[in-house]
């Protein structure tokens, strides 16, 4: 690969980046709920992220 062919590589990577993003026909509240009924909650008894982290580091 030459450094043209790379930089043609690299203009045509940044160029797909920067298209604008396909927009989400939903509304903020449907969004919102959809966010709501696909949470997740660990069940009762679960550590918390901080436990998990620290009995990590403690490795």
């Amino acid at each position: 690969m030459t450094i043209n062919d790379l930089k043609t590589f690299v203009t045509q990577v940044v160029d797909e980046k920067l298209q604008p993003a396909p927009k989400d026909p939903r509304s903020l509240q449907e969004v919102l709920e959809s966010i709501d009924r696909h949470m997740w909650t660990p069940p009762l008894g679960a550590k918390s992220t901080l436990e998990l982290l620290r009995e990590d580091r403690d490795r």
